[in-house]
């Protein structure tokens, strides 16, 4: 086949990957319908609704408040465990489902229903207002509707967001300025004293965030900084108390303490991990001790966090609908919390709570499923043999069995059946699958075969010419692509890629080998020492799910050798400045040039060193600390963009002076080091050596007789291992988002885009230029005269990528009404967008593809 035929079929197959990705987003991401409006008290036989005991909420939410961070022996919310003890606050544990991030989360909090996945890329764009729920029946807006007060909210915008014009008082706080959890939380505190002074207002909202940045930084245990900010947290709680029970105004104020998420072991949040979905709930009043006697505190410990009573974070809508008396939100999948019904003495009142509960959620039930509507059974349910219609025939025997009076004796039986049917029907909804677009799902995957289809006649000759080299790869892309249908293989993606790199690189050792010339000898000891580098890299970071929190490099052995982590970190910028001071800038002398790389050096080393200060403080020690000194005054924004501004000025040189001087090889060089530089500058601290042990295997893999097949499964095996090398992983918990604001005032969606996608694709973007160094040496080696180089290697490498988005999208179709849907697949498909979109389309193709073309313009 002519080589324009085949570019012609791999262009096809690289346009149709969009195409097919975001049609099958749309048929498994589809928005949730809602009913639009407020509810209203349903006339009932019982009278006007029970007389509400609170006029006034505090809700309290401190983001990541996992449920042993208030309720252990090791807490420092030593006034919130009295408070608990004494009766005047009655604790819990909220169950939140995944994905466990703040904006799914508090749209279950205030809404009571379940948030879409969809609201996973949602909570990233901050810019987004399709999320809103400005037209959605919530409890904010149940208490906005009776102009009792003015609604103030101060802490995380994305309540703003949510809320627009809800709110008559307000400040937000951007929660993605992970680097601060000082000044986040201060700006909340500071309104705090004057709001409790006036009496104007009957909803406060604070969402503090400084907790969850600490835990993101350092996780839960290892910072010094987690107990000082709970009992900061818990000094905020003591003093809203202390007004409550002292001012005349605040005597019927609510205060829910909450969290909207808890953590998983490494700080991080966004999964299914039992630290994720168990953040605390705290119900704070005087008027508790009316109805508790206390609870012992501090609790037990408890291994899987399930302190006291578990509810699920619906639950909070109706039973605060109750407790400040308004209707239940009309979306609400969430039961009436049954510890506050001692509120009502009366028999009748506690029937019409529940009774109103479960109306509003049949109201929802029945749009989805036909069997509770019309008459039926309502007796020998259980012989039934489908569970919604068990279910539909438990209805209809509560509703005919309503007490007629709080004397009725089986008052107390019709409680626990309601109660019980509550519970169930909301598990049921729970559970129930998303309104799935199947055909969108089909024409996603046959536009997805189309594609592999394309690239496979496109990457055909190059793979039947070297069968036996090819066959490696195609191994790799079929065995990856069955993977993607079992749920702990995508959980644990990362040893499959430690292992199939390994494999490999143990393959070109034993080819180098099988020679005898001593030339070859020194070959296959660099083929042992990449494979010793590539042992150190996979103990870097402990991610997937299995063993995240668990000791590693990055986390355990760099905190507590800080001196040895500063001396990698020291010859990892001394490499990166050698390289450039050597090789870049050749129309300079070798003065010039090794001035123009300091300097470059050196800005890029000051802002690290004042951001890790400012970051992770803990990880700074002895000359670094003295580098640091005293604080100069400059900004880190500035600091970073002068660092970028430097980078940007070297490599417009370098490109321009490409053009008037044939020294390609040098060229490209001082382009990859500059690249490295930036992926330095934003990368953690403790990452950056992953680089200089990248740059070793570099330099070793260069010196291999790699063919063509063998470069383009070198590049993809390495790329991928990287990723997990440096703390990737398919969850949502796993995104860093430390260098997301390098060099940005306030939030910019292409901006903070892009700086997120180099902080964690940090790997595979240093292997994609690596490769395209590799792949101009081979076609130096060659004069030019192997023609579609490049070509043939973007092929290889759509191939796989087709392949595996087709694999993935095949085991999200079939395990659709799978447990594990939303907790493993969805967030694999997520992340499968990232790496087609991002990575293999930008990244590979774009960027590739520039480097290939100005590095051969003179060969």
């Amino acid at each position: 086949m002519a080589p324009g035929i085949r570019t012609l079929f791999l262009v096809a197959a690289n346009v149709l990957i969009p195409i097919a990705i975001l049609t099958f987003a749309s048929g498994f991401f589809p928005y949730k319908p809602f009913l639009s409006g407020l509810a209203q008290y349903e006339i009932l036989d019982y009278g006007s609704p029970p007389e509400a005991p609170f006029d006034k909420v505090v809700f309290m939410v401190v983001d990541a408040l996992r449920s042993d961070f208030v309720y252990s022996g090791l807490s420092g919310f030593t006034s919130t465990q009295s408070l608990i003890a004494s009766g005047a606050a009655i604790p819990f544990t909220a169950h939140a489902t995944s994905p466990t991030i703040t904006m799914p989360r508090i749209k279950a909090i205030t809404t009571g229903s379940i948030p879409s996945f969809l609201d996973v890329i949602l909570n990233f764009a901050e810019s987004d207002t399709s999320s809103s729920l400005a037209t959605q029946d919530t409890w904010l807006a149940q208490m906005k509707a009776k102009q009792a007060g003015k609604m103030v909210m101060y802490g995380d915008d994305t309540w703003l967001k949510l809320f627009p014009d809800f709110f008559d008082r307000v400040d937000g706080t951007s929660s993605f300025f992970v680097s601060d959890f000082t000044e986040v939380d201060n700006n909340v505190t500071r309104h705090v004293p004057g709001e409790l002074g006036n009496d104007d207002w009957n909803t406060m909202v604070l969402h503090y965030l400084g907790l969850d940045h600490i835990g993101h930084k350092a996780g839960p245990r290892r910072s010094p900084n987690m107990i000082p900010k709970q009992r900061e947290m818990d000094g905020i709680v003591s003093q809203i108390y202390e007004a409550m029970a002292t001012k005349k105004s605040l005597q019927s104020t609510l205060l829910v303490l909450c969290g909207d998420h808890g953590m998983n072991d490494a700080g991080n949040h966004g999964g299914s991990a039992p630290g994720e979905t168990s953040p605390a709930l705290v119900f704070i009043s005087p008027k508790l001790t009316e109805i508790s006697r206390g609870f012992m505190s501090p609790a037990l410990f408890e291994e899987n966090f399930q302190y006291y009573s578990t509810v699920e974070q619906s639950d909070i809508a109706p039973t605060l609908g109750a407790l400040l008396g308004f209707p239940v939100p009309r979306n609400n999948l969430g039961v009436f919390i049954s510890e506050f019904l001692s509120f009502w003495p009366n028999k009748n009142d506690r029937t019409q709570i529940l009774l109103r509960n479960a109306r509003q959620i049949l109201s929802v039930v029945t749009a989805t499923f036909s069997s509770f509507e019309g008459d039926g059974p309502s007796q020998n349910c259980g012989e039934l043999s489908n569970s919604i219609d068990e279910l539909a025939c438990d209805w209809r025997g509560i509703v005919r069995s309503v007490p007629a009076s709080g004397e009725d004796p089986d008052f107390e039986r019709w409680i626990g059946a309601i109660t019980k049917w509550l519970k169930q029907i909301q598990e049921l909804m729970s559970s129930t699958a998303s309104n799935y677009d199947v055909s969108k799902l089909v024409i996603g995957q046959a536009v997805a075969a189309v594609a592999l289809f394309s690239t496979s006649i496109a990457a055909g000759p190059t793979v039947f010419n070297a069968l036996r080299t090819s066959s490696p790869f195609i191994a790799i892309s079929l065995s990856y692509g069955i993977m993607m249908f079992a749920s702990s293989y995508v959980e644990e993606e990362q040893h499959f890629w430690y292992w199939a790199t390994t494999a490999w690189l143990m393959l070109l050792w034993i080819k180098c080998n099988r020679k005898q010339a001593l030339s070859s000898r020194l070959l296959a000891l660099s083929s042992i020492t990449i494979l010793i580098v590539m042992r150190f890299a996979r103990r870097w970071n402990q991610t997937g799910q299995k063993f995240a929190g668990e000791p590693d490099i990055a986390r355990t052995f760099f905190f507590e050798h800080k001196t040895f982590l500063w001396t990698m970190v020291t010859l990892t910028y001394l490499w990166n400045l050698q390289s450039l001071a050597t090789k870049g800038f050749q129309r300079f002398n070798q003065t010039a040039s090794t001035a123009i790389a300091t300097l470059l050096a050196t800005a890029a080393v000051t802002f690290k060193l004042a951001f890790t200060n400012e970051d992770s403080p803990e990880l700074m020690a002895g000359i670094a600390k003295l580098m640091i000194g005293e604080e100069m005054g400059v900004s880190l924004v500035t600091r970073a963009r002068i660092v970028f501004i430097a980078l940007g000025l070297a490599l417009t040189y370098t490109v321009a002076s490409s053009f008037s001087h044939k020294r390609p090889n040098p060229t490209m060089r001082t382009i990859h080091d500059l690249l490295t530089l930036l992926l330095i500058t934003q990368s953690r601290a403790t990452n950056i050596p992953l680089l200089l042990l990248f740059e070793i295997q570099f330099f070793l893999i260069a010196d291999l007789d790699l063919s063509l097949i063998e470069i383009s499964t070198t590049s993809l095996l390495l790329q991928y291992s990287s990723f997990f090398a440096f703390g990737g992983s398919n969850a949502i918990s796993s995104v860093d988002l430390s260098s997301a604001y390098n060099g940005v005032s306030g939030y910019n969606v292409v901006a903070v885009g892009v700086l997120t996608f180099v902080s964690n694709w940090t790997g595979p973007i240093f292997w994609t230029s690596a490769t395209n160094l590799l792949l101009l040496k081979l076609k130096n080696k060659t004069g030019g005269k192997e023609k579609g180089i490049f070509v043939q290697h973007l092929a290889l490498l759509t191939m796989f990528v087709t392949c595996a988005l087709f694999g993935v999208m095949a085991a999200c179709t079939v395990l659709r009404t799978h447990l594990f849907i939303w907790t493993v697949f969805s967030p694999k498909y997520l992340y499968s967008m990232a790496w087609s979109l991002g990575q293999h389309l930008v990244v590979n193709v774009g960027l590739g593809s520039m480097l290939f073309w100005l590095g051969g313009l003179y060969l």
